[in-house]
Order: C-alpha cells, then sequence, then structure tokens
C-alpha cells in the first residue's frame, strides 16, 4: 500500500465523486472562462487567476481574449501594448511569460496549444497546476490541477495532515487527485474542487451546511475544520521605505522605466528613490502598496528638478505606458481620489 492510499482505508471514492460533480454542474458560477473548450482561452484564464480574484479577473479576461483572441496575436503584439492589457492585475512576469510560452506554440506547433503534458508543461511560466487545469478542462485529461482550494479541501476530506506550505506536499495531493479524478469528466471533478474550495470550503468558517461531501468527510465527522490544513507562517514581511518625485513642466511629467528583470520589471513610473528624512519637495502624501512578500511604503513628494535619468511625456503618451498598481494608487492621490 503506497502513503497515498492509506487515506483512502474505508472511504468511498464514488461517493465523493458522484456528488462533488453534481453539485458542480449544478450551482457552478457562470464564468466567461467556463463557456468555451479554447485550450488557449483557458490558458490565460488560469495564468490571471493565479493570485487574483475572480471578480477582478473577469474585465481583464474578457478585453485581454478581444484584443488577442488568438496565439498569433498575442505571439505578434508588442510586449508595452500586452503589459498595458494586463497593467493592474499585477505579478507581470506572469504576462511576459505567458507571451513567450505563446510565441513558442506558435513557431512549434502552428499556434496550437499542445494537448501533450511532456510539451505543454515545457513551456515558459507553465507549472503542475496551469498543466493540469488546460489538459483536463480543455482537453478531457484526467490530470491533476492542485491550488490552494484543492489542498484544503482533500486536507480536510481526507485528514492529511501534512504541511501544505512544502513542496514535496503537492506531490501527494496530485496523487490523491489521480485516485479521485473521474475520467469521464475531469473538467468538472477539477472545477468541481477548486469551486469547492472558493465558495464553501473556505479558509475560516467553512460553510459545511451546504457541503456536497459533507458525509465522507474527515474534517466535518471529528469537528476538525479549523485545525486543516496544516500551513506554516511565512517569515516577517520586508518594509520598505521610498519616496516618489513627480516633476511636471509644461504639462509633461517625468517618469522611468524599470530595469527588464526583477520586480515590476520594465513597468513605467515616477521616479523612486530610497527614503530621506530631509527630502527637498512637498510632500503631498503617503502610499501603502502591499507585495506577497514585501509593503512598499511610499512617500510622495512634488519636486522642482527633473530626476534623473527620467524622460518628459504628455498625458497621451504617459497613458499609453504600462503602470504598476503601486503607480496608479500614486496618480490616484494626486488627484485627490485617496
Amino acid at each position: 500500500m503506497t502513503v497515498v492510499q492509506e487515506y483512502f482505508t474505508n472511504f468511498n471514492k464514488t461517493q465523493f465523486t458522484t456528488e462533488l460533480i453534481a453539485w458542480f454542474l449544478r450551482e457552478q458560477r457562470d464564468l466567461p472562462w467556463r463557456r468555451t473548450k479554447n485550450p488557449y482561452h483557458i490558458w490565460i484564464s488560469e495564468i490571471m487567476l493565479q493570485q487574483t480574484r475572480v471578480d477582478t479577473v473577469i474585465p481583464y479576461y474578457e478585453r485581454f481574449t478581444k484584443r488577442f483572441p488568438t496565439p498569433h496575436d498575442l505571439a505578434e503584439a508588442d510586449q508595452s501594448e500586452v503589459l498595458k492589457h494586463w497593467e493592474g492585475l499585477g505579478y507581470y512576469s506572469r504576462v511576459k511569460n505567458l507571451q513567450i510560452a505563446v510565441q513558442e506554440v506558435v513557431e512549434k506547433y502552428d499556434g496550437i496549444v499542445p494537448d501533450e503534458k511532456e510539451l505543454f508543461s515545457q513551456l515558459k511560466g507553465v507549472g503542475p497546476y496551469t498543466t493540469g487545469a488546460v489538459l483536463s478542462i480543455a482537453y478531457g485529461q484526467a490530470e491533476p490541477a492542485v491550488d490552494g482550494n484543492v489542498m484544503r479541501v482533500l486536507s480536510r476530506v481526507l485528514g492529511i495532515y501534512e504541511d501544505i506550505a512544502a513542496p514535496k506536499t503537492r506531490k501527494l495531493f496530485e496523487a490523491a487527485v489521480y485516485q479521485l479524478i473521474d475520467p469521464a469528466d475531469p473538467s468538472s471533478f477539477n472545477q468541481g474542487l477548486m469551486e469547492l474550495g472558493a465558495m464553501v470550503c473556505t479558509p475560516k468558517s467553512p460553510m459545511c451546511g451546504l457541503c456536497p461531501v459533507q458525509d465522507v468527510c474527515f474534517a466535518y465527522d471529528r469537528n476538525a475544520q479549523e485545525e486543516l490544513p496544516v500551513k506554516t507562517k511565512k517569515g516577517k514581511t520586508q518594509i520598505i521605505p521610498y519616496d516618489a518625485l513627480v516633476y511636471e513642466a509644461d504639462g509633461k511629467i517625468a517618469i522611468e522605466q524599470r530595469a527588464e528583470t526583477g520586480l515590476l520589471a520594465g513597468m513605467w513610473q515616477y521616479p523612486l528613490r530610497e527614503a530621506e528624512e530631509d527630502r527637498n519637495g512637498t510632500l503631498v502624501g503617503h502610499v501603502r502598496h502591499i507585495f506577497s512578500h514585501r509593503i512598499w511604503e511610499i512617500a510622495v513628494y512634488r519636486v522642482t528638478e527633473q530626476p534623473d535619468q527620467t524622460v518628459l511625456v504628455d498625458q497621451e503618451t504617459y497613458a499609453k505606458h504600462p503602470v504598476s498598481v503601486a503607480q496608479m494608487k500614486i496618480d490616484r492621490l494626486l488627484k485627490g481620489e485617496i
């Protein structure tokens, strides 16, 4: 008996899978990427949904797929335009990797997203979750798509006390999905697990009374919902103070482009400098922006001298440049909106 099989002793796999899929088909949210089997569009949605709320993604997905409806459209687009259509979603390396991967799909596979696991998983930015999601939803293959929602659901249902923050634990959950997935409808199974985690089996105060699989749930039977999943806490978040320097002259503003590598690579912004106690300028206010691993505390100053390594652009030109959410917050502060 393998390690994963131990969790299925006296567990009714058929009941779990049948009830989960029936619930999903009955209760699923109407989302635009669920109205298609286009693997390219599903791929886009899965990349956008990483670490981003569904409600936030919907308008971005609709605009993005309208502007870049085929892999050829995205592959041939200028990166700055692609970033502009992604502007506000954050984690910009995701869309850069997506464009590079789609360019490879166009070059090697004539614009057809590969349906072979080995080929698709080797594309830039494509990890095990994206591979499983696209292959199961678009191509009907019985492959696991394990994200945080799925690990939370299965840890509670099966009583898995392994630390879900440990990379090796994902393999255990993938093995569990292989045991449970319905080969006749892997799309509904995987999406059902994700939907259950998002809507019912939530991190805090799960709504067990609405759960279609409570009869076979380890945590529900033992009142252990708050114990699972087990997850080690992240280290202390780094707080970084910056000064943003706003220089305007003749209706133009000074901006700079970030480096082509690293955080927010290639994005445009008011020049950010290390915070100084005696900054020469007029303080406008403060902006706080939280990343997954750090926090920027930005003091915004109007200055009278153009900062080094900046270019002056008019508002029309500025509006065409891709900028980060942190930059958008500074703009809102300058307009008195926050």
